[in-house]
């Protein structure tokens, strides 16, 4: 099994695909994970400027982690991380001949000093396309779990130059929706969908004890982006005052309307592996998504989560529910939504078994031996 550098997302925060995949990689090859490079300039608001010096006390601690921010796995990683010295400026090309000079050495140094050799470069963001060809990879690796061209936090124009570079570079292309696999040459992309820590998920165990106790409680996870309608959510809020809203997950969108409802719970991010004790036992799911490009490209590791923990679940409408629609309560509206929140609710427990057994065989495992066999074909 060959080795793997790997560029992801910023190690330690609530687990992405990429993450869940590798630790299972892992098991039986060397990784040197490299903390993200950046995919916009940074600004002068407090958000980009706290982040930057948390990069530069990581880099010169000479590791990947710091403090780690709240909401994350708080486990220790499996394998080396490393904070990288770069200029997150997409499209410069002062940064890019100083990340490629500067970064590559950096982790060339890394993975010799780890043992690696000829490693394969597995890379969940454009902007390692700067320094592909300075590791002395085996083959290059391009695992997409995102429309670039509309995610927020993007500098769109140069990101999605630096991806068509990188896909044109590129030995094998994963990616987790059939809309992102229509961008990319198909003799060279593979679907490899969305996993869940089915054992995490669906072990029972004890509720929260913050988790509201009275009436029904209609619970989320997640990143409180632009993709959530929160628009919605507050609708239907009003829609059902017998009901609270309890949210989890850091606010990065306006939710004054949520704010003013006293049936609604901005709960704040929590730990990865607390999130069984909130979901198991409130008495519905939400996916209140947005429809737009970066939701219909998606496929959301938390359809998956919830339905492991068996509880009900009401979604908007998107193509990532085909296969699982029987499972879920589809609704477009605050009156059909509300509607469908009511009759998730009479649901009768044994319905959650069902829910369960349709993602038993989906677990990260699973779609980690999928991922080894094609990385095992590039020789």
């Amino acid at each position: 099994m060959r080795d793997l550098i790997v560029f992801g997302e910023d190690w330690g925060g609530l687990p992405s695909s990429t993450q869940h995949l590798v630790r299972h990689l892992a098991r039986d090859r060397r990784v040197l994970w490299v903390n993200s490079i950046g995919m916009r300039r940074p600004r002068l608001c407090a958000h980009d400027l706290g982040r930057l010096w948390r990069k530069v006390r990581a880099m010169l601690a000479g590791a990947g982690g710091g403090a780690r921010p709240p909401g994350t796995t708080g486990e220790p990683p499996p394998f080396p991380v490393l904070a990288p010295r770069a200029l997150p400026w997409p499209g410069n090309p002062l940064a890019r001949a100083f990340n490629r000079r500067v970064l590559g050495s950096q982790v060339a140094r890394a993975a010799a000093a780890h043992g690696l050799r000829e490693p394969l470069l597995w890379t969940s963001l454009p902007t390692a396309v700067e320094v592909v060809g300075t590791l002395g990879e085996h083959a290059v690796v391009y695992f997409c779990g995102d429309d670039f061209g509309a995610l927020a936090g993007v500098d769109h124009a140069p990101v999605l130059a630096m991806e068509r570079e990188l896909v044109g570079l590129a030995d094998l292309v994963f990616v987790v929706s059939g809309p992102l696999a229509a961008r990319f040459p198909p003799a060279k992309t593979r679907l490899l969908l969305q996993g869940v820590d089915f054992d995490l998920f669906s072990t029972p165990v004890a509720p929260a004890p913050d988790l509201p106790r009275a009436g029904p409680v209609a619970g989320f996870f997640g990143m409180l982006e632009d993709w959530v309608d929160t628009d919605l959510l507050a609708a239907v809020a009003r829609l059902l005052p017998a009901w609270h809203f309890f949210l989890i997950g850091t606010v990065k969108t306006e939710v004054s309307a949520l704010k003013a409802l006293g049936n609604v719970t901005l709960a704040g991010p929590r730990p990865y592996r607390d999130l069984p004790g909130y979901c198991q036992h409130w008495s519905v799911s939400l996916l209140p998504f947005r429809d737009g490009e970066t939701m219909r490209a998606a496929n959301p590791l938390k359809l998956r989560e919830y339905l492991a923990a068996g509880r009900p679940v009401v979604s908007t409408d998107f193509p990532w529910l085909d296969g699982y629609r029987d499972l879920v309560g589809v609704a477009a509206g605050p009156a059909a939504f509300a509607a469908a929140l009511e009759a998730a609710h009479r649901e009768p427990a044994a319905s959650a078994a069902p829910r369960r057994a349709r993602v038993a065989g989906e677990s990260w495992a699973a779609r980690a031996a999928e991922a080894a066999a094609l990385l095992a074909a590039l020789g």
